[in-house]
């Protein structure tokens, strides 16, 4: 697709910056969030970035002189400091270890696989662009993959390779599939998800029992073990329990991310394919 000028701008910036090998074309695209906006995409058709949206399942910094306008105004050389929020890159990661559950599961249950053709405006960094990375890569020169899979220190939630992708990012033209969490059969998301100009598939799904979570105190702090004891139905978290108890205002809402966390590090599906439809 044609893009605009900050866009190319933004791409040409990196893609100078980056080296390596050509990226696998096979590898996809996937932008991990918590299903709740729905209606949203079905009305728009677009996915936004925080920008627009004001909302976030990381941390909320997109506002002008904020962090996230920082980290963008560095990694991309100023191309977007003057730019509307509409034209900003949305955020997601590369999926090089070709997990089901998306690249990025801290983000969220749920995923959007972007086609291959959107990996020629996405640019990469890895660590997260909140730790200020040095390495970058485009699909023509994408090093970072073997920098990120060498890395035996990441922990399973932050081991992802950031992406950019650059232009709007269309659900009828630029996604391949929506994958959800099982835990959301028969639901109202299941229902507004099949609104959607894509594919619906489902991976097998996230599930923790009380008994593994309470041997994690340290991963996120023995308070958000007993948190997730509290919500847990019939002795197991899954991603819907975690998003009603996210929804319900009962609970701090940073709180039960803590949980989200623990589930989806330590309850995460097996390397199983999707399911279709």
């Amino acid at each position: 697709m044609d893009l605009l000028p900050r866009p190319r701008r933004a791409l040409a910036h990196v893609a100078a910056l980056a080296t390596g090998e050509p990226l696998d074309p096979t590898l996809r695209v996937t932008l991990n969030f918590h299903p709740t906006f729905f209606e949203r995409l079905a009305e728009e058709g677009v996915y936004r970035s925080q920008f627009v949206t004001g909302t976030s399942n990381g941390g909320l910094t997109a506002r002008p002189d904020g962090d996230r306008w920082r980290w963008e105004s560095r990694i991309f050389g100023g191309a977007y400091d003057d730019a509307p929020a509409h034209e900003r890159p949305v955020y997601g990661a590369l999926d090089h270890r070709r997990r089901p559950y998306g690249a990025a599961p801290r983000f969220g249950s749920a995923h959007l696989r972007l086609t291959g053709a959107t990996l020629a405006r996405t640019t990469f960094c890895y660590p997260d662009s909140v730790l200020e990375p040095k390495d970058f890569g485009v699909a023509e020169r994408a090093g970072l993959v073997a920098l990120a899979l060498a890395d035996a220190e990441a922990d399973a939630l932050d081991d992802y390779v950031e992406a950019q992708v650059h232009g709007p990012v269309e659900i009828g033209r630029d996604v391949e599939a929506l994958v959800l969490d099982p835990s959301f059969r028969g639901t109202e998301v299941e229902a507004a998800a099949r609104a959607l100009p894509c594919p619906v598939e489902w991976h097998e799904g996230f599930r923790l029992s009380v008994a593994e979570l309470r041997r994690h105190p340290e991963y996120r702090g023995p308070e958000f073990v007993e948190l997730g004891a509290e919500l847990a139905v019939d002795g197991r978290l899954d991603p819907r329990i975690v998003q009603e108890a996210a929804e319900s205002g009962r609970y701090d809402r940073q709180h039960v991310k803590r949980v989200w966390h623990l589930l989806a590090r330590f309850g995460a599906p097996a390397a199983t394919p999707v399911v279709r439809g």
